[in-house]
């Protein structure tokens, strides 16, 4: 690994030893290949497109980077479809903790739509306890092995279905059980975030923790109902706010609001190339954004399909864009701050763990 004037430089390599904070990342887009296979194997599910790791890994790829959504989250059939056990959901859940935490990041809200594993029967309930419960065991494996991190659990209301009071209520009843928040996910055109106004009203009188999926493949309008009609707290992807700002970095009204009042982006670079909102990374406007002081966070969204990392994200935007350590730290700390953990354990986070894990980077 290289150093300029002692500083690590910014590779995949220097990153994974960086404390990482990630907000968006779905479960059921990050499995481990072989860990598919045998489940798959378990469950006697016979659809998976190939028999070995390497090749699996590989049809998930090609798949996701057809740069169509709707090819893109055809993959999702695969994963959910192994997901349909409580031993099944938990052991994804302890090994998406583990390589988190082997990459260096030491909190993360990791998302799912509880709804999707009910399809043989499964309480959903049974769907939130063995998600908490995985990530709480994984935690522990991580840190046995030298590595600390913290995870909590988002759970997804599927916008196309009905179903969103009753994940609203699922997340106000395991809120002190691992549980951070509620998350709207699906089509976003037709499918406004205000659809079930008493899913919204239900985490509103209960203070409840929401991200809401806006501005990925729709457009400023998107961003504006997740806002208002939602109350979203942070956006998840939001990058389609850049529709908002002008050529010379003047801003529109909603892009003015979205930057002066900081909610955070839950950017994903790579997937948004992947499902075809961006034709390169080098197109992306997340550099953009940081540059006009939009609250940007660098996320992985789904590790499986996109073949990323944590590190690997920051990494591709760092080398496209030209980011230094500062940038880094600043979309960290950035993304700690919107974390859904109470405030003592933010900062204790911050002042414990990521700036000296920062400072011992860069000396």
């Amino acid at each position: 690994m290289g150093t300029v004037r002692g500083v690590p430089r910014l590779d995949a390599d220097s990153l994974a030893r960086a404390p990482k904070v990630l907000l968006h990342d779905h479960l059921d887009g990050g499995l481990r290949p072989g860990t598919i296979l045998e489940l798959a194997d378990e469950a006697g599910y016979r659809e998976l497109p190939a028999g070995e790791p390497d090749a699996l890994a590989a049809w998930f790829r090609q798949a996701a980077d057809s740069g169509s959504l709707e090819r893109y989250l055809e993959t999702f059939a695969h994963t959910v479809a192994v997901m349909q056990r409580p031993d099944a959901i938990a052991r994804v859940a302890r090994e998406c903790a583990v390589d988190l935490a082997a990459d260096g990041v030491v909190y993360a809200e990791v998302r799912f739509a509880p709804e999707l594993a009910t399809a043989g029967g499964l309480p959903i309930e049974a769907v939130v306890e063995a998600m908490v419960h995985g990530f709480d065991q994984g935690a522990k494996e991580a840190a046995a092995a030298g590595n600390q991190i913290s995870v909590g659990a988002l759970l997804c209301a599927m916008r196309q279905n009905d179903r969103w009071d009753q994940i609203a209520e699922l997340v106000v009843r395991y809120r002190d059980r691992g549980v951070v928040g509620f998350d709207l996910a699906g089509p976003e055109d037709g499918f406004p975030p205000d659809r079930i106004p008493s899913a919204i009203a239900l985490l509103d009188r209960a203070g409840a923790h929401r991200t809401i999926h806006a501005g990925e493949a729709f457009g400023t309008g998107s961003i504006r109902s997740a806002l208002d009609g939602a109350h979203a707290e942070r956006l998840g992807h939001g990058v389609r706010i850049a529709d908002d700002v002008g050529p010379d970095g003047g801003l529109g009204a909603l892009a003015r609001r979205v930057r002066d009042e900081q909610v955070p982006l839950e950017v994903a670079p790579s997937s948004n190339v992947q499902t075809g909102a961006y034709p390169s990374l080098a197109a992306h406007p997340v550099d953009r954004l940081h540059r006009l002081g939009f609250a940007v966070t660098i996320n992985t969204d789904n590790r499986l399909m996109g073949g990323v990392s944590a590190s690997s994200e920051l990494a591709h935007v760092a080398a496209t864009f030209g980011w230094g350590w500062d940038d880094v730290q600043t979309v960290t700390e950035r993304a700690l701050a919107a974390a859904f953990i109470p405030a003592e354990e933010r900062s204790r986070l911050l002042a414990d763990v990521v700036r000296p894990g920062f400072a011992a980077l860069r000396n």
